[in-house]
Parts: structure tokens; sequence; C-alpha cells
């Protein structure tokens, strides 16, 4: 880019004071206006968070070296900033406001970090998990709409851990995707298929968010 061409606005002296706005007029040039807002107000959030912790350099470069652990370990299969957006209730938060829903209806929720696109398409009563170690599970679900009418013609994605708390993606040298499906409801809005009974999990403690 030319130097010449580049427009900078008016700049004061910067202060712990002033700086949230130079750094406002700075985004300001933004041509998108929607994008120009959220940068505002992130700036504005992030630099009050500072100001009113009192952040030390030495903690900043902790959050850095910690956001940097949490890229570094990032996978096509495994997205650990999806797991930090979760356990800040970040991931639901902005899902309820992205997606409100009518009365009647059931609540929202997320992916979370251990979804993925490999699951096969099964029929009713396919047998989903293979964990010899899971307490055998019927699942049998109807699909309806707010006025209890039936829905056919559904796409559902399952997924479930194994007996151990631990998903497929998570486990070095699998052969495949295990505890995971996608069905579709029939012309009543069933769905079922044979799992094994959930167990609780706590969250991943391999990588930088669970540690």
């Amino acid at each position: 880019m030319d130097p010449s061409e580049v427009t900078v606005p008016p700049l004061k002296d910067l202060t712990i004071d002033n700086i949230t706005d130079n750094v406002k007029l700075i985004n300001g040039q933004c041509p998108d206006p929607r994008f120009k807002y959220i940068l505002e107000r992130l700036v504005q959030h992030l630099h009050d968070f500072a100001r009113e912790t009192r952040l030390s350099q030495d903690e900043w470069m902790t959050g850095i070296q910690f956001l940097t652990s949490v890229g570094q370990i990032c996978t096509d299969v495994r997205q650990e900033f999806i797991l930090l957006s979760d356990i800040l209730g970040l991931s639901l938060l902005v899902d309820s406001i992205d997606h409100p829903k009518p009365p009647a209806s059931t609540e929202g929720t997320v992916l979370g970090p251990f979804h993925s696109h490999e699951a096969q398409s099964e029929p009713n009563g396919a047998q989903i998990a293979h964990d010899p170690d899971g307490e055998p599970c019927l699942v049998l679900c109807t699909l309806k709409d707010t006025s209890g009418k039936p829905i056919d013609g559904v796409k559902i994605d399952i997924w479930e851990t194994d007996s151990k708390g631990f998903y497929d993606v998570q486990y070095a040298g699998r052969e495949g995707p295990d505890q995971r499906a996608v069905m579709h409801s029939d012309e009543e809005g069933v769905f079922w298929f044979k799992a094994i009974v959930p167990v609780p999990y706590p969250i991943p403690h391999d990588g930088p968010v669970g540690k």
C-alpha cells in the first residue's frame, strides 16, 4: 500500500484514558457499518476490562500464551476455541440471541468441540454405538411442530461419548466414526436407534482449556 494513500484521522497523545477513543478513530474507517460497530464495542469492553482489573503485562502475556496454545491444538476434528467459547457460556448465549425460540419449542443447544461430519446415514433401529463396556440403551424419539403435529423427513445428527466419557475423535489411531449417526424422521415424525446409556464426562484435560 502506498503510504501517501493512507488517511489517518487526527489522534491524541496516548494516555490510559484516551487510548480507547484513538483506537475507535482508526477502526472507524471500516466501510462495513455492522463490523465497525462490533469492533468499537469489542475495543470498548476489552479496554474497560484491562482498566478495571489493572491488568499487568505479565498477566496479559499469560493470556496470549494461553490463546496461542488453544490455536495450536486445533485440528480438522477438534476445535479447542469452540470448547473455550462453550465453557465461557458464550456459545449458548450467541445461539440464544441469534436463534430465538417461539413458545412451546425445544430449547436450543450447541454443537460443541467434538462434532464432526463423518457420521454415516443410518436407518431407524440402527446400532450407533459399539462400546462393549457401555450399558445398552434404546432411544425412541418423536419430532413435532409447536402445535403437536409430527414432522417427517427431518435430518437428525446424533453423537455421544463412549462408556469412559470420550468421543471417538479423542482416540489416536481410530479406524472410523463411532457413537455417531445421521438419521431422518419417518412419516410419523419418529426416529429410533440403539446406543449406550450416556455417562457424565468432564471437559477434556489434554488441552489448554481443560487445564
